[in-house]
Protein backbone atom coordinates (compact mmCIF):
# COMPACT_ATOMS: atom_id res chain seq x y z
CA UNK A 1 0.00 0.00 0.00
CA UNK A 2 1.20 3.41 -0.54
CA UNK A 3 1.64 5.70 1.86
CA UNK A 4 1.36 9.54 1.03
CA UNK A 5 -0.14 12.69 2.77
CA UNK A 6 -3.34 14.45 2.03
CA UNK A 7 -3.88 18.27 3.59
CA UNK A 8 -7.43 17.69 5.32
CA UNK A 9 -9.28 20.79 6.97
CA UNK A 10 -5.84 22.38 6.95
CA UNK A 11 -3.51 19.79 8.73
CA UNK A 12 -1.52 17.14 6.82
CA UNK A 13 -2.53 13.40 7.40
CA UNK A 14 -0.10 10.67 6.56
CA UNK A 15 -2.35 7.56 5.02
CA UNK A 16 -1.50 3.75 4.01
CA UNK A 17 -4.23 2.59 2.31
CA UNK A 18 -4.66 1.21 -0.72
CA UNK A 19 -4.63 2.77 -4.07
CA UNK A 20 -7.88 2.42 -5.06
CA UNK A 21 -8.90 3.50 -0.94
CA UNK A 22 -12.09 6.28 -2.16
CA UNK A 23 -11.58 9.12 0.50
CA UNK A 24 -14.74 8.82 2.14
CA UNK A 25 -13.19 5.72 3.12
CA UNK A 26 -9.61 7.44 4.34
CA UNK A 27 -11.80 9.91 6.24
CA UNK A 28 -14.25 7.75 7.61
CA UNK A 29 -12.36 4.16 8.26
CA UNK A 30 -8.69 5.81 8.48
CA UNK A 31 -9.07 9.58 10.30
CA UNK A 32 -12.33 8.64 12.14
CA UNK A 33 -13.79 12.37 10.30
CA UNK A 34 -17.50 10.43 10.09
CA UNK A 35 -19.31 14.17 9.72
CA UNK A 36 -18.91 12.68 5.91
CA UNK A 37 -21.43 10.38 5.20
CA UNK A 38 -21.75 7.37 3.21
CA UNK A 39 -25.69 7.07 1.43
CA UNK A 40 -25.24 5.72 -2.21
CA UNK A 41 -21.74 5.09 -2.93
CA UNK A 42 -22.35 6.15 -6.36
CA UNK A 43 -21.69 9.40 -6.82
CA UNK A 44 -25.73 10.47 -6.94
CA UNK A 45 -26.48 11.81 -4.10
CA UNK A 46 -24.12 14.62 -2.61
CA UNK A 47 -24.26 13.23 1.36
CA UNK A 48 -20.22 12.63 0.83
CA UNK A 49 -19.41 16.12 -0.63
CA UNK A 50 -16.33 18.05 0.79
CA UNK A 51 -14.47 20.26 -1.05
CA UNK A 52 -11.51 19.71 -3.19
CA UNK A 53 -9.83 23.06 -3.69
CA UNK A 54 -12.73 24.77 -3.12
CA UNK A 55 -15.09 22.60 -5.46
CA UNK A 56 -17.83 20.17 -4.02
CA UNK A 57 -16.58 16.74 -4.41
CA UNK A 58 -18.27 13.33 -3.74
CA UNK A 59 -15.71 11.53 -1.83
CA UNK A 60 -17.28 8.47 -2.57
CA UNK A 61 -15.93 8.43 -6.29
CA UNK A 62 -12.60 10.19 -5.74
CA UNK A 63 -9.51 8.06 -4.58
CA UNK A 64 -7.57 9.44 -1.65
CA UNK A 65 -4.06 9.08 -3.90
CA UNK A 66 -5.49 11.42 -6.48
CA UNK A 67 -5.84 14.24 -3.90
CA UNK A 68 -2.09 14.72 -3.10
CA UNK A 69 -1.76 18.27 -3.07
CA UNK A 70 -5.01 19.28 -2.93
CA UNK A 71 -6.32 21.08 -0.24
CA UNK A 72 -9.68 18.91 1.32
CA UNK A 73 -12.44 20.46 3.45
CA UNK A 74 -14.60 18.53 5.40
CA UNK A 75 -17.96 19.77 7.81
CA UNK A 76 -15.58 19.15 10.66
CA UNK A 77 -13.11 21.37 9.39
CA UNK A 78 -15.66 24.45 8.27
CA UNK A 79 -15.85 25.84 11.66
CA UNK A 80 -16.16 24.30 15.12
CA UNK A 81 -18.15 26.40 16.18
CA UNK A 82 -21.05 26.59 13.76
CA UNK A 83 -19.86 30.19 13.35
CA UNK A 84 -19.59 30.18 9.43
CA UNK A 85 -22.72 32.39 7.63
CA UNK A 86 -23.94 28.76 6.28
CA UNK A 87 -23.77 27.30 9.58
CA UNK A 88 -25.39 30.03 11.03
CA UNK A 89 -28.13 30.56 8.67
CA UNK A 90 -28.74 26.59 8.57
CA UNK A 91 -29.28 26.59 12.27
CA UNK A 92 -32.18 29.69 12.02
CA UNK A 93 -33.90 28.13 9.18
CA UNK A 94 -33.99 24.63 10.91
CA UNK A 95 -33.16 23.04 7.53
CA UNK A 96 -32.35 19.57 8.96
CA UNK A 97 -35.21 17.19 9.55
CA UNK A 98 -33.27 13.91 9.30
CA UNK A 99 -30.04 15.50 9.35
CA UNK A 100 -27.76 13.01 7.49
CA UNK A 101 -27.60 14.76 3.67
CA UNK A 102 -26.57 18.03 5.64
CA UNK A 103 -22.51 18.10 5.75
CA UNK A 104 -22.53 17.61 2.05
CA UNK A 105 -25.78 20.22 1.54
CA UNK A 106 -23.68 23.06 3.22
CA UNK A 107 -20.17 22.28 1.77
CA UNK A 108 -22.10 22.37 -1.41
CA UNK A 109 -23.62 25.28 -0.29
CA UNK A 110 -20.16 27.24 0.74
CA UNK A 111 -18.70 26.29 -2.68
CA UNK A 112 -22.08 28.47 -4.00
CA UNK A 113 -21.44 31.68 -2.45
CA UNK A 114 -17.90 31.42 -2.50
CA UNK A 115 -18.54 31.58 -6.45
CA UNK A 116 -21.91 33.39 -6.71
CA UNK A 117 -22.19 35.79 -2.95
CA UNK A 118 -26.16 36.87 -4.38
CA UNK A 119 -27.39 33.79 -6.05
CA UNK A 120 -30.69 33.80 -7.60
CA UNK A 121 -33.15 30.86 -6.94
CA UNK A 122 -31.92 29.21 -10.47
CA UNK A 123 -28.52 29.28 -9.36
CA UNK A 124 -29.18 27.97 -5.90
CA UNK A 125 -30.92 25.04 -8.28
CA UNK A 126 -28.39 24.42 -10.20
CA UNK A 127 -25.89 24.43 -7.25
CA UNK A 128 -27.29 22.38 -5.22
CA UNK A 129 -29.03 19.65 -7.68
CA UNK A 130 -26.35 17.41 -6.87
CA UNK A 131 -27.34 16.86 -3.36
CA UNK A 132 -30.39 15.17 -3.19
CA UNK A 133 -32.34 15.19 0.39
CA UNK A 134 -34.52 12.37 1.00
CA UNK A 135 -37.03 14.33 3.72
CA UNK A 136 -37.28 17.43 0.88
CA UNK A 137 -36.18 19.99 2.95
CA UNK A 138 -34.88 21.98 -0.53
CA UNK A 139 -37.52 25.14 0.43
CA UNK A 140 -35.68 25.46 3.53
CA UNK A 141 -32.34 24.69 2.09
CA UNK A 142 -32.99 27.52 -0.84
CA UNK A 143 -33.81 29.71 2.21
CA UNK A 144 -30.98 29.09 4.76
CA UNK A 145 -28.58 30.13 1.63
CA UNK A 146 -29.97 33.33 1.08
CA UNK A 147 -29.94 34.15 5.00
CA UNK A 148 -26.45 32.74 4.36
CA UNK A 149 -25.72 35.47 1.51
CA UNK A 150 -26.68 38.10 3.39
CA UNK A 151 -25.12 36.91 6.58
CA UNK A 152 -21.85 36.92 4.60
CA UNK A 153 -22.73 40.38 2.87
CA UNK A 154 -23.18 41.60 6.82
CA UNK A 155 -19.89 40.71 7.83
CA UNK A 156 -18.15 42.02 4.80
CA UNK A 157 -16.89 38.82 2.76
CA UNK A 158 -17.89 35.65 0.87
CA UNK A 159 -19.60 32.67 2.79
Amino acid sequence: MPQFTLKINGTDHSLDVPSDMPLLWALRDKLNMTGTKYSCGIGQCGTCTVLVDGKPTKSCRSRAVNLIGKEIVTIEGLTADCSHPVQKAWNEVDVPQCGYCQGGQILAAVALLENNPKPDDAAIDEAMSDNLCRCGTYVRIRKAIKLAAEYAADEGGAA
